[in-house]
């Protein structure tokens, strides 16, 4: 199993329910989209807060599952740290792409950047996970 099926294969729920769609996975790299719907904005019709952080923890975590040591029962986030940089305005669709900053045994740190797919820059990520 790649990568990508196997976090396509993991039901995550909240992600889901927000449209998150994972498109690239690799050990050092994980891509997901998802597309600015009016119920994820807030006043002026852009991303909510929220659900940039919820973007980026999705993202982080499934990182982490696929980086876990073959004796771990699972990840949780343990910290989480989020620059807001500019907006992303409803129906525009919203990149994020995680990188591992360390991966241990016990805990693993992820940085998330958010980009609307022209290229410009919502949100920088940092998470920590702990290996379970």
């Amino acid at each position: 199993m790649t990568p990508l099926e196997k976090i396509n294969s993991i039901p995550l729920p909240f992600a889901a329910l927000m449209g998150l769609r994972f498109t690239e996975a690799e050990p050092d790299r994980v891509v997901a989209t998802l597309l600015v719907r009016d119920d994820l904005c807030t006043v002026g019709a852009s991303i909510h807060g929220g659900a940039v952080m919820a973007l980026a923890d999705s993202v982080g975590a499934a990182a982490t599952v696929i980086n876990l040591p073959a004796d771990a029962k699972g990840t949780t986030t343990l910290e989480s740290k989020t620059n807001f940089i500019g907006p992303a305005k409803a129906g525009s669709t919203v990149v994020a792409t995680a990188t591992p900053v360390h991966r241990g045994r016990r805990t693993q740190v992820w940085q998330t950047r958010i980009e609307t797919e022209d290229g410009k820059l919502v949100a920088v990520v940092t998470q920590t996970q702990m290996v379970l």
